[in-house]
């Protein structure tokens, strides 16, 4: 039951709307899928940013950062473009969150962590916002 204003009969907001999915199912709305930058099987590098080292004035860490540390100037392959969501870095912090394009992207695990056979990856999830394309160096590398 519903409040006339959209609240739940709680007083609480609703959740995301629901919606049948292909087998008559109901579940919630799938995310907004947007073409973005880059399509399975380019080549991309996760952008060398270190955004969390400038403290805002108050001492408070000024970011909150989904990109793995290990992963940061490193080439990969775009396998998947899975969505835009809303920007987790700053829902955080509770300010206005863009809706930003998600990917997976694949590594190869070797040269990440010196360690592993050919072969051995790792998939990432990554916004597009942490990648650029890789330069024609690292493609051929």
């Amino acid at each position: 039951m519903s409040a006339p204003d959209g609240r739940s009969a709680a007083g609480l907001p609703r959740k995301a709307p629901l919606r049948g999915g292909p087998d008559g199912r109901e579940g919630l709305a799938r995310p907004r899928q947007e073409a973005g930058a880059f399509r399975p099987g380019d080549a991309v590098r996760v952008k060398y940013l270190w955004p969390e080292r400038q403290p805002l004035p108050s001492g408070l860490p000024a970011a909150h950062i989904r990109t793995p540390h290990y992963l940061r100037g490193r080439t990969g392959t775009v396998q998947a473009v899975l969505g835009s969501f809303r920007n987790p870095e700053d829902l955080a912090f509770a300010r206005p969150a863009p809706q930003r394009v998600l990917y997976h992207v694949l590594f190869e695990q070797p040269p990440i962590w010196n360690e592993g056979e050919a072969g051995d990856s790792l998939l990432v999830e990554i916004f597009e916002h942490w990648l650029e394309p890789a330069t024609q160096e690292e493609k051929a590398a």
